[in-house]
């Protein structure tokens, strides 16, 4: 596969009286305690694919590209934050998202000779291919960019966009709701977006009574390995990847869920048995099954809650920023799920931490995500995602994208999840790892379900 990158272009955001945020010279926006975990973590990248036989060369540059530029522009008057950076004053306790007039959204333009349906399939897909549809995220001790994009036109195909960013500044559901508004400005050559997807700046409802800025900063300096510059905004080190590292996007039907779904009622009706508890056991014991080696291995799982309505007040639900709670099970032996009741067991795991998000305070966000560094495990799932955020639904006039890759999950042992594209309570499961283990992943997956 071969790039060609043809323009890196600055895309400001269109001047406007009305926007949400109106930048007179420069302004900033303090990170919360519900941002702050995620300030040295790496980049979220997502790429979406939209198919377009009519792609040609000359489509692309004068029509496809010049739409796109645009609506990004206009839909950045309501999202000024991401044309902007994360900083971390000296006279300042904690980071802040700092827009300044002259900011701007970097936008690659580039061109690949690569197979579209394949890059754009289910099965095994390298992911350093995948990568090459990504934007760099420029991110320094100093400053770290918010986000940038890269649209690259696979000629009579179609074409990608990926994007890329920083996960202090916005959660997945923020990040959805973006590429939704700028999807609804392109395709319908308007001005404006509709209020469900006008973001709320409003972060006075997120009051730090208890010092958790300063617990969650201490855990963050904690973790870094530089202990020299407290301040450093340097990710953690990215996961060398070798060649043999595939993504696959693994589907259950609505069906399947349904199948796996009576299984655990005939063993413990009284579970909470929702989709994304189903999906996420059945995907975690296919996983331990895999990976294989001692019965007695230590092994964990968490995954993250969106307290928008939790809090109370309530937050919008177009808060833009982060708001999510990490829950999670640590230091279950592998054996667990190893056996036939594994998956009933993994069900039941989460059914508790579903069930006791409605209980959970705030004030101890500090502690869950101290926890979840604290357990040495030698496999350890996560989820990026959610089958609630509509990724399909981000059409830009050119229908809805064919396939939405999470990439970024190659960096840990976390899973993606989302809806499934054509069919109503399905759900799509992407998943990176080695190609031996990830054949011994399909493998199970697919037996397990008709056992």
């Amino acid at each position: 596969m071969t790039l060609n990158i043809t323009e890196i272009a600055r895309v400001t955001p269109a001047a406007d009286s009305d926007s949400v945020l109106n930048l007179a010279s420069s302004f900033t926006i303090p990170l919360t305690f519900f941002d702050l975990p995620w300030l040295l973590f790496n980049p979220v990248k997502r790429v979406f694919f939209y198919k377009l036989t009519e792609s040609t060369r000359e489509h692309f540059n004068s029509i496809i590209v010049p739409k796109l530029k645009l609506s990004l522009s206009l839909v950045l008057r309501n999202y000024l934050p991401l044309s902007g950076r994360v900083i971390w004053n000296p006279n300042e306790p904690k980071p802040s998202i700092v827009i300044s007039q002259d900011d701007a959204v970097s936008v690659t333009i580039a061109e690949t000779d690569a197979d579209f349906s394949h890059l754009s399939g289910y099965g095994q897909r390298p992911v350093s291919e995948l990568h090459k549809l990504l934007p760099e995220l420029p991110i320094s001790d100093e400053s770290a960019t918010a986000f940038s994009t890269q649209i690259t036109l696979f000629p009579n195909q179609g074409f990608t966009i990926g994007v890329a960013a920083h996960h202090a500044v916005l959660d997945g559901k923020t990040s959805s709701m973006f590429i939704k508004a700028w999807a609804h400005i392109c395709k319908h050559q308007l001005k404006n977006i509709p209020e469900n997807l006008t973001p709320s700046y409003d972060r006075s409802l997120i009051n730090d009574h208890t010092g958790l800025d300063e617990k969650i900063i201490e855990t963050v300096r904690f973790l870094k390995r530089d202990k020299t510059n407290i301040r450093s905004l340097t990710p953690f080190p990215s996961r060398k990847l070798g060649e043999d590292v595939v993504l696959a996007t693994l589907v259950l039907s609505r069906d399947d869920i349904e199948r796996l779904r009576e299984r655990v009622k005939n063993v413990s009706p009284s579970l909470h048995l929702s989709t994304f508890v189903i999906a996420y056991a059945y995907t975690w014991t296919c996983f331990v099954k895999a990976r294989g080696g001692s019965r007695e291995r230590s092994v964990s799982l968490l995954f993250v809650g969106d307290f928008r309505e939790r809090l109370d007040p309530k937050l919008p639900v177009s808060y833009f920023g982060n708001c999510m709670f990490p829950v999670g099970s640590y230091n279950h032996k592998a054996v667990e799920f190893m056996e036939d009741n594994g998956f009933v067991t993994a069900v039941g795991i989460l059914s508790d931490l579903v069930k006791g998000l409605s209980s959970r305070k705030v004030e101890t966000i500090g502690e869950s995500f101290a926890d979840s560094f604290a357990f040495k495990s030698t496999q350890f799932g996560a989820v990026a995602g959610s089958t609630r955020l509509g990724i399909y639904e981000s059409d830009f006039g050119w229908e809805r994208p064919v396939k939405v890759d999470v990439v970024s999950i190659d960096q840990g042992e976390s899973i993606s999840m989302a809806e499934r594209r054509d069919e109503s309570g399905g759900v799509e499961i992407g998943m990176c790892l080695k190609k031996t283990e990830m054949d011994k992943v399909l493998s199970f997956f697919k037996n397990d379900l008709h056992n």
